[in-house]
């Protein structure tokens, strides 16, 4: 196993492993970021899919694309500073309805949908801030359906 290689994957007894297991960090509004998130991720197939209430009582929610969630909100200890969390979106189709979908839900725009050369030749992404002022981008690059 190579595991000093710095890569966004790593292949582990023929598996291959995901970079990170899963984010979570807390907001101001939980209930307001969680309909915020609820909204703006449903074009990217992402859902809530675990609602809890922590050891301290604190309520989180897990969205995902399938049964395990991979990014986490919950209620207390507001991230401020910077935070920038980017969605893969499977075609740019589904980035322009993130887009619409995350200003409908309260968002305010910090780029609308469009090519970033910048950042890679296919590289067709949105952004927007949440309710916490965080950048929350979806993007889709390196596909068929993103060129």
């Amino acid at each position: 196993m190579d595991w000093w290689r710095t890569s966004e994957t790593i292949r582990f007894q023929s598996q291959v492993v995901a970079m990170l297991d899963h984010v979570d960090f807390g907001t101001a509004d939980y209930e307001k970021s969680r309909a915020f998130y609820v909204r703006s991720l449903a074009p990217l197939g992402i859902r809530p899919v675990m609602d809890i209430k922590r050891h301290d009582g604190r309520a989180g929610t897990g969205f995902g694309r399938d049964s395990e969630p991979q990014f986490w909100i919950g209620e207390g200890f507001a991230v401020s500073g910077r935070l920038h969390l980017a969605f893969s979106a499977e075609s740019r189709a589904a980035v322009d309805a993130f887009y619409d979908a995350a200003l409908d839900a309260g968002g305010s725009s910090k780029g609308a949908p469009g090519l970033r050369p910048r950042y890679g030749e296919n590289y067709y992404a949105a952004f927007v801030y949440d309710p916490d002022g965080h950048t929350i981008e979806a993007v889709c690059r390196n596909s068929e359906f993103c060129r």
